[in-house]
């Protein structure tokens, strides 16, 4: 039995630009604000996920607000949370911020996941069939087709519908980061983040500007995880557990910190990758290999998932060594060994 090509390049490219690439390009981008731009440690940026996510969910499950006014719920929510994490932390040393946002990040999960909640955020069941009146727009749904093959391509209707929304969404922080970053304001951030003191003595007031970029990246973060939960339609306290920030963390270290683009070239890169290499073990086991790869790799269909992280881990302690600063980034500006 040999190894089908077709359907791990089906997988390698339709998870490249799929509702998972484009969910942490858009929360990579919200903390390549928070660290790339300004320096501000952030741990916890899975908790602004979850922000928006139960903003707009809780407003329709509990509070039967509109669905399109509970975006807008998730935005105030994201922005509540940036200004509950900064006031008290963004005039004290960066390690501060990264201690709280984590713990913040944590508390927060719990607290929606608590059994007393459930008729507010639905506790461990989650809120569920919320993002009907999103779905009531989708321009790809037609009787009988409900999913779209072309090329190595291949999704769902309901898929195409958010990867479109998505996707505009992306380029459209991609474009407002870029005129940000190019701006006066951009620049003042950027001097914050190579010498803070040297930005107060030239008289720009370093706490309202890390203030703003942790709102400003938060509500990025934030549409990252009202994105993903409507593509679910469901909200999950467990999907924001705190091993989905170190994730975005390493998308943001492949593509290069502090450059505008490449968080999106990072979550392109990582899930391509990830999707591609299982597939890829799961098609060896079911060849004559399969013996001599349990024997000296202890490959299994058991185990495969596991293992994918292992060799992905060892990829990046091996650009880590080599490009410090990522795929795409600027080693003068940004190598995270000077950090």
């Amino acid at each position: 039995m040999g190894i089908d090509w077709g359907i791990i390049l089906q997988q390698f490219f339709s998870q490249s630009i799929g509702v998972n690439a484009m969910v942490f390009a858009m929360a990579a981008i919200g903390l390549n604000i928070h660290f790339g731009f300004t320096g501000l440690l952030n741990f916890g940026h899975v908790g602004f996920m979850a922000a928006g996510a139960y903003g707009v969910g809780v407003s329709v499950f509990w509070l039967d607000i509109n669905f399109w006014v509970g975006i807008l719920v998730g935005v105030g929510f994201c922005v509540f949370l940036a200004l509950l994490l900064g006031i008290p932390t963004l005039r004290l040393r960066s390690d501060y911020l990264g201690i709280t946002t984590i713990a913040a990040s944590e508390a927060l999960r719990i607290f929606v996941r608590w059994r007393g909640n459930r008729e507010r955020t639905g506790a461990s069941e989650g809120i569920n069939d919320f993002a009907d009146s999103f779905f009531r727009f989708n321009i790809f749904t037609r009787p009988g087709n409900e999913s779209y093959d072309f090329l190595f391509f291949q999704y769902r209707a309901n898929d195409l519908w958010v990867m479109l929304i998505g996707w505009s969404l992306v380029g459209f922080f991609l474009l407002l980061n870029w005129q940000l970053i190019r701006s006066p304001w951009g620049r003042a951030l950027k001097s914050i983040r190579e010498d803070e003191d040297a930005a107060r003595a030239l008289g720009k007031n370093a706490y309202a500007y890390k203030m703003q970029a942790l709102a400003l990246g938060g509500v990025i973060g934030g549409f990252a995880g009202m994105i993903q939960v409507i593509s679910r339609q469901s909200v999950q306290p467990d999907t924001f557990n705190p091993v989905i920030t170190f994730l975005i963390w390493t998308i943001l270290i492949i593509g290069g910190v502090g450059k505008v683009w490449a968080p999106v070239a990072g979550s392109v890169i990582y899930w391509a990758s990830i999707s591609g290499l299982i597939t890829f073990m799961r098609e060896l086991i079911g060849t004559d290999l399969s013996d001599e790869l349990e024997r000296f790799f202890n490959l299994s269909i058991l185990n495969v998932d596991q293992l994918r992280f292992v060799i992905f881990g060892a990829a990046m302690m091996l650009l880590m060594w080599l490009r410090p600063q990522g795929l795409f980034g600027n080693r003068e500006e940004m190598a995270l060994d000077d950090r």
